[in-house]
């Protein structure tokens, strides 16, 4: 015990009891017990270094998962530009979806997509209508008209077009349809256009001008227009 202690203490007066080496001893160097306590603050030794996994037997510790990458942005520029970072981070409570007084141009059924207030409006009967919040085409890429929706997917794939390649080639040329691509849920197409309402895997951006003239929506909202709108519904986007 006495030879324990005099080592123990030839070691403190090695290393300084709170200084930097003292902090970054590796724990399990000193075979555990008191003078690994000593040295590194752990007794356990190098039994701190597995867990216990699920059944109870002793395992590595499962490596921290890495993120992989996502087609974030897909209608801006590269980079963190002034675009990107004028985004906001957090959803806004006033695009979400309800059932409001509506006396504006359509009929019952049918869909009316205001881009400068950023709600897409879904007529109803009554004087009535269900009002989604959208996401709108970023500055040059707003645009106006009728159009007819002509199909509908379910998770659909996405294949950028030549134009948007052509801005951002770093995009994938197609990806298949889940969580992660950027049509999101669901997508209903509109006429013969490259245009789509479609949902986000980027909700934070609704309300806010960020694609390339398509339509976006949170997905829980697409999933719920799409499956209260048929083909052939008339969609005009004022």
């Amino acid at each position: 015990m006495r030879a324990k202690w005099s080592v123990a203490l030839t070691a403190l007066a090695m290393v300084g009891v709170c200084g930097p080496t003292m902090a970054q001893a590796e724990p399990g160097r000193y075979g555990g017990g008191f003078i690994e306590f000593l040295m590194t603050g752990d007794a356990q030794g190098p039994a701190r270094r597995s867990a216990v996994d699920g059944y109870g037997a002793l395992a590595a510790p499962h490596p921290a998962p890495v993120a992989q990458p996502r087609a974030r942005f897909a209608a801006l520029p590269t980079g963190p530009g002034p675009e990107e970072s004028a985004v906001a981070r957090a959803i806004d409570p006033r695009y979400a979806r309800q059932v409001v007084a509506y006396d504006g141009p359509g009929r019952a059924g049918q869909i009316v997509i205001d881009t400068n207030a950023k709600y897409l409006y879904l007529i109803q009967p009554g004087g009535q209508a269900i009002r989604y919040g959208i996401g709108v085409g970023r500055p040059g890429f707003v645009w106006t008209g009728a159009k007819t929706i002509t199909a509908k997917r379910e998770w659909p794939d996405w294949t950028p077009p030549a134009e948007m390649l052509r801005r951002r080639p770093d995009l994938p040329r197609h990806m298949v349809g889940g969580p992660e691509n950027p049509l999101g849920a669901r997508a209903m197409y509109l006429g013969t256009s490259l245009y789509r309402i479609h949902g986000t895997n980027e909700p934070h951006t609704i309300g806010q001008n960020v694609s390339s003239g398509c339509i976006r929506m949170m997905n829980e909202d697409v999933i719920d227009l799409y499956e209260r709108t048929p083909v052939g519904t008339r969609v005009e986007v004022i």
